[in-house]
């Protein structure tokens, strides 16, 4: 089974505004509404990709209740802790203003409420993939996702981690399965600019030397970066297609390389997976479907470099 954890959980109102302008009201070109986080988008694209999978996280009020509806309506089983206090966040994302999004803050995630969800992922067993992905509420320590794989250490469960800054490097003495940084991201990791997949290449490896197992490393319209736990080095041209919604594009990718893994066991292929499913969620107002995943990953070039 996979399972994802959305920290903070968030129903997602995706809007367009025809010449915005402030101190003035502003009526909606277009409009859209999803249950967002990082994990949850994983367990969508799983979904549309054919791969179930089992959503947890925190909710709270009328918001936590509305995400968890639209994600059984799905057909995504969930099993999120509910906190009795405050409500889920909504995030407001302008698509045609420069990607300018005002992002809520969520409800205080209090000792017990985690504990239950710590509970929840004793559970898992050898085989299971956990995917622990974005960032985590002011309330939580700052050290979870480290005492969560400590916690799975020996267990032989598959974890991937989608996280930035100390979040990540604190994570890599246990060894994750896959973590997938982007390009700015890995430089700031390390204090440089990088720019260019040739440039990204050496600092994954260094990722990997510090205990990672696989880094992939997305670069919007560069392509990505893939290093195996083998040593293999892989590159992909970002396909080719009109951008319409960069939102979850990262998320795809991680949920694309996840299902490419477990249908062959082939990394080339995982990685090839993880590039169309993200361009296809990138070319498309929704999250990517099957069939658009598979139109891109006919036009994806791979190409392994040693």
């Amino acid at each position: 089974m996979i399972y994802t954890v959305t920290f903070n959980p968030s129903l997602d109102y995706i809007v367009s505004v025809d010449d915005f302008q402030l101190g003035k009201t502003n009526r909606t070109a277009s409009e859209l509404m999803f249950a967002g986080g990082k994990g949850i988008n994983v367990s969508i694209v799983l979904k549309n990709l054919g791969l179930d999978s089992t959503a947890l996280g925190f909710t709270a009020g009328f918001t936590g209740e509305e995400i968890a509806k639209r994600l059984e309506d799905d057909g995504i089983r969930t099993d999120f802790v509910n906190v009795p206090e405050g409500i889920s966040r909504i995030n407001v994302k302008l698509k045609n203003i420069d990607g300018t999004e005002i992002n809520g803050m969520g409800p205080k995630i209090g000792p017990e409420a985690l504990g239950k969800l710590l509970k929840r992922l004793e559970k898992l067993e050898a085989g299971d993939v956990l995917v622990l992905a974005g960032s985590i509420p002011k309330s939580m320590p700052d050290d979870i996702y480290r005492g969560i794989l400590k916690r799975l250490d020996g267990k032989n469960i598959l974890t991937v981690v989608d996280a930035t800054g100390e979040l990540l490097v604190n994570v890599l003495n246990h060894h994750p399965f896959l973590i997938k940084p982007n390009n700015h991201e890995l430089g700031e990791l390390f204090g440089v600019e990088i720019a260019t997949k040739e440039q990204a290449a050496p600092y994954a490896r260094k990722l990997q030397e510090k205990g990672a197992k696989n880094v992939l490393v997305s670069m919007g319209g560069q392509g990505a970066v893939f290093l195996s736990e083998t040593g293999e080095l892989f590159m992909a041209e970002a396909p080719k297609g009109e951008l319409k919604n960069s939102v979850g594009a990262g998320d795809s990718m991680v949920a694309g390389f996840i299902t490419g893994w477990m249908q062959k066991g082939s990394y080339e292929h995982a990685f090839r997976m993880g590039v169309s499913t993200g361009s296809a969620s990138a070319f498309s107002d929704n999250l990517a479907t099957k069939q658009e995943v598979e139109a891109v990953y006919a036009k994806c070039e791979v190409k392994k470099i040693n």
